[in-house]
């Protein structure tokens, strides 16, 4: 069947049940990735101003949010770039679970953090499976389902990432609830611990993809080479799809740890920006429920990009994106002013920045032949990691100086260039996936 004619079949057309088997451990292993880091968000603050003591005044901790988002980011970006290259040569499965293993047991280990240092460590160490789990999951996906079914399963992969961001508010709204936030903290990332036992599933219930075991087959005669970070940029047309991609991610990357994760802290300082002890239980309630709202709209916009992408073409899909988060996300900041308001706007903000990122995991797998797949997409998801964490340290230092909320808005330029990168973007849609 042509790539055309699949493309008008229903996503689930002719899928068995190991392809749903597969999907289904995909969407957990990336959702309780996800998960994993906003318990960070929603614990970050609380955490840091616990671990400094009197110290923490509200300039350093904001200092300090930044940093510690920063290092994790580090961590994320290395994990991915390691781990990427690992997924080609080792195996998608082999490398999924090795990577919740580490997210998983260094999220819980955040629990027992007993100054800041350790705390940036462990979240450091977090950062490098939390990173080198999403490529080896895209891949998996994207080699294992039928062509017309890639693009919409891709979507809901991405989507399950707010589904495990808002578990974190639950439970965030659970600890914040019976115990007071110096302790919550700590329970919030013991939690954490229990992703680690999806490995089981996976070594025993999920095989590595027929097209990954051709690709290492070629690879063991000699053939080509596998898992080659050098070889995304000997090829020309394979260089561009890269800088591309690169370029894509940083801005999307950007913007969501730049404005989409400072949630907490923009709501707090709008509600309660004097932390008047009385109004403090009511609005960390009040947080979980704006950040569940916000992560919620974050689904249907991870979904929602791939049902465009294949109406009018990826790029155009990325071109809706990235202007709806140059409107939406000053709209939401400028009018926040009422808990209903920040309920129906989060929702809306967190829509546009997953309708965004929603589209890595579609795109990035279809620019890379086989041999390259967990290896380019890491490296492009990965390297924006980098870029993030200086963009995270700026955006902690803007809300030092200038406050959350007009940190935000000055964020929002990033998009801009996202918008100038996309005419050199190719168009993938209708297409097979590079051998």
């Amino acid at each position: 069947m042509s790539e055309t004619n699949a493309g008008k079949m229903r996503w689930y057309a002719g899928l068995t049940k190991y392809h749903y088997l597969v999907l289904t451990v995909a969407c957990l292993g990336w959702s309780f990735d996800t998960m994993d880091q906003w318990l960070f968000v929603f614990s970050k603050q609380h955490a840091i101003t616990s671990l400094l003591g009197e110290a923490g005044t509200p300039e350093l901790v904001a200092w300090y949010n930044g940093l510690l988002t920063a290092i994790m980011m580090i961590g994320w970006a290395t994990g991915g770039l390691v781990f990427g290259m690992y997924g080609d040569r080792l195996g998608r499965t082999k490398t999924m679970a090795l990577t919740i293993l580490i997210y998983a047991g260094f999220t819980g280990l955040s629990a027992f953090s007993w100054d800041i240092f350790s705390f940036a460590t462990f979240r450091f160490l977090t950062g490098l499976g939390i990173g080198g789990e999403f490529a080896a999951g895209a891949a998996l996906v994207a080699e294992s389902l039928p062509a017309h079914s890639r693009p919409t399963a891709l979507g809901v992969v991405q989507g399950t990432s707010a589904l495990g961001n808002i578990g974190a508010g639950l439970i965030n709204l659970g600890m914040s609830s019976h115990m007071s936030t110096d302790t919550a903290w700590r329970w919030m990332f013991a939690v954490g611990f229990l992703p680690a036992l999806l490995v089981a599933v996976i070594i025993f219930f999920i095989s590595e993809p027929e097209q990954w075991k051709h690709a290492r087959a070629r690879a063991n005669e000699g053939k080509e080479r596998v898992g080659s970070m050098g070889d995304l940029f000997r090829d020309p047309v394979i260089r561009r799809n890269t800088l591309v991609a690169l370029t894509l991610a940083s801005v999307g990357v950007i913007g969501f740890w730049g404005i989409g994760t400072w949630t907490p802290e923009l709501y707090r300082a709008v509600f309660n920006p004097e932390n008047d002890p009385a109004l403090k239980a009511m609005v960390e309630k009040q947080v979980s429920y704006v950040g569940m709202a916000q992560n919620f709209g974050g689904f249907f916009g991870a979904i929602c990009f791939a049902w465009i992408a294949q109406a009018i073409g990826r790029r155009p899909a990325f071109a809706v994106a990235l202007l709806s988060c140059l409107v939406v996300i000053p709209i939401t900041v400028f009018f926040t002013d009422t808990f209903a308001k920040a309920i129906v706007l989060f929702f809306c903000l967190g829509f546009v920045l997953l309708l965004l990122l929603g589209g890595f995991a579609v795109y990035f797998p279809e620019l890379f032949p086989t041999r390259l797949r967990s290896t380019g997409t890491g490296f492009c998801y990965n390297v924006a990691r980098f870029v993030t964490a200086a963009g995270v340290l700026v955006s902690g230092s803007l809300a030092k100086n200038f406050g959350y909320v007009n940190s935000a808005l000055l964020m929002c330029g990033i998009f801009i260039i996202g918008l100038m990168v996309l005419p050199l973007a190719p168009e993938t849609r209708n297409k097979p996936l590079p051998e």
